[in-house]
């Protein structure tokens, strides 16, 4: 059974407050949200933007999205998690400071913005799953806890998924920092020789022991090692990180049932939006101001999030001419994370588009 996917086309033309208006005409056309109940707390899952990036969904549209919830007299909260990578998202306290400066204030979109704070284990939950790639999936129990989750996500390229909307928005957005290295290597992190410095501050914050010094160099155990990803975090030298260049296919199966983790326990009562405007070769991790791939598109929503990225996939190759995300990044097949997410019941690859 082919699912809905309602469309509102968007012009770089626009004004901020005319997608405004389309964004509000879109969720009154869908009833996109009658699944929402009153006094329910309501997940608002989105992507902050890295420190110098322009292509997240900005504060304006989440306000739209945020008043439309209330109107059913529930309790919306702006969330997202912490980086793996070190940056201005690593910590909760920074992330917040920078989801502040990019506009996204109580007063400026109606709600809270909560980011969880790995360093408190109870906001951890560990889901089992025993799927193909993912046994045991780590997650922020706040996804879990919230009675509804509506996904809000800039659709654009991604260099490890080919490309990145819905289904990364919850599967990678939702996970610890744990799990986010599972799901991008296979657990334990890399050293880069030439970049560490010998400050062994990453002795001194791995919690299992698993990182020593050998000549004036950081070594990492892989048997001890639990992917916890803290070592990322406090290196200030970049001289560790993930492997990036680990199982191109993997990520994506990895990163899908990740996003079966939190979507279990939100049946029919998830909703998903993706804005297809300024899309970009990379994700909004890019700190700076990607340009354009290709005009901008419009908004999609659907309570479907594989037939919800497949038409954005479709639209946005359509309006490239060709398979822009595998010729931008050709070593990564998109639609392999559709399949995979189709194959565990997260949706459908069918898909009705209804123009609004």
């Amino acid at each position: 059974m082919k699912s809905r996917v309602y469309f509102i086309k968007v012009s770089e033309a626009d004004s901020i407050s005319a997608v405004q208006d389309k964004l509000l005409r879109l969720l009154n056309k869908s009833n996109l949200f009658a699944f929402i109940k009153p006094f329910d707390s309501v997940a608002v899952k989105l992507h902050f933007g890295e420190e110098g990036n322009t292509g997240f969904v900005r504060p304006e549209y989440l306000k739209v999205i945020c008043a439309k919830v209330k109107e059913k007299a529930a309790l919306p909260f702006l969330s997202d998690t912490n980086t793996l990578y070190k940056g201005s998202r690593t910590n909760s306290k920074d992330h917040l400071k920078l989801a502040y400066k990019h506009g996204f204030t109580p007063a400026n979109v109606g709600a809270e913005v909560v980011i969880p704070d790995e360093r408190d284990k109870a906001q951890i939950r560990e889901v089992s799953l025993n799927q193909k790639f993912v046994k045991n999936a780590q997650v922020l129990s706040v996804y879990l806890e919230a009675q509804a989750l509506v996904g809000v996500a800039h659709f654009k390229g991604h260099i490890m998924t080919g490309f990145g909307g819905a289904l990364k928005n919850i599967g990678m957005g939702s996970a610890t920092r744990q799990g986010k290295l599972e799901q991008h290597s296979n657990i334990a992190p890399i050293v880069y020789a030439d970049n560490c410095v010998g400050c062994a501050a990453c002795v001194e914050v791995c919690p299992v022991k698993a990182i020593s010094m050998k000549d004036k160099k950081s070594c990492i155990d892989n048997a001890k090692c639990i992917g916890c990803a803290t070592c990322i975090a406090v290196c200030n030298y970049r001289a560790i990180d993930v492997c990036w260049d680990s199982g191109g296919d993997l990520i994506q199966e990895k990163m899908v049932e990740y996003a079966k983790a939190i979507l279990e326990s939100k049946k029919k009562k998830s909703a998903f939006l993706n804005f297809c405007i300024k899309v970009t070769q990379e994700c909004d991790c890019l700190a700076q101001d990607d340009p354009r791939i290709v005009p901008d598109i419009g908004i999609f929503a659907s309570l479907d999030p594989v037939s919800l990225d497949k038409a954005c996939l479709d639209m946005v190759n359509k309006a490239a001419g060709k398979d822009i995300f595998r010729e931008l990044h050709p070593r990564r097949d998109g639609a392999k994370q559709l399949e995979h997410a189709a194959s565990l019941g997260l949706g459908s690859l069918e898909y009705e588009l209804l123009v609004v």
